[in-house]
């Protein structure tokens, strides 16, 4: 079982963010929930962004980072929207064993680097139609991961919320989305994938 750190998105630590964790749990695994905005969260996305630029990403980083800091090698990345590229960037400065991010994905330019880690494996899961998709970061960064030799698993739902897991979140929850989901996060979690591939699930 895996040990993984997971880290919320813009909104702060929602519902969506504890359910994950206790599917997580559930399964074995331990997991930090890593929360950045120190027991603050938003309902909406314009406030939560404005609070976000208020700190500042490289803060934000850094936090991600020190947050991790006591965990041993080897533990699992993951994150929500905003907190991908906290996966990301925390995957490009530990020792991790793998790299789970949803409805995120941050060029690695974007985070100072020029190469994925060879040995970190990645599972981007994102709906077809998130309104906040952008497929050209997408495309980026599934290209960096390739390249470096790491399997890149992506996974596609028929779904039109960016934070589709959220049951809290009425407008973009999907529930027959989300089942989909977490069946390929437990079988990513249980067996490291071996090929990169591209699903569509509805």
């Amino acid at each position: 079982m895996a040990s993984i750190a997971l880290f919320h998105s813009v909104l702060g630590v929602r519902p969506g963010v504890h359910d994950a964790a206790a599917r997580l749990r559930a399964r074995g695994h331990e997991v930090l929930v890593i929360d950045q905005y120190d027991g603050r969260s938003f309902d909406d996305y314009a406030t939560a962004v404005a609070y976000q630029e208020e700190v500042g990403f490289p803060a934000l980083m850094q936090a991600a980072l020190d947050a991790t800091a006591d965990l041993p090698d080897g533990f699992v990345v993951a994150g929500f929207s905003n907190g991908a590229g906290m996966a990301e960037h925390v995957a490009l400065h530990r020792q991790v064993a793998a790299a789970v991010l949803f409805s995120g994905a941050l060029p690695l330019r974007f985070l100072g680097a020029d190469a994925w880690p060879a040995t970190v494996p990645v599972q981007l899961h994102y709906a077809v139609s998130d309104p906040n998709r952008n497929q050209d970061w997408v495309d980026q960064f599934l290209a960096a991961v390739r390249a470096s030799g790491a399997d890149a698993e992506f996974h596609e739902y028929v779904a039109s919320g960016h934070l589709f897991t959220d049951a809290s979140r009425p407008d973009e929850f999907d529930p027959r989305a989300t089942e989909a989901l977490w069946a390929h996060v437990h079988d990513f979690l249980r067996n490291i994938p071996r090929a990169a591939h591209v699903s569509v699930s509805t």
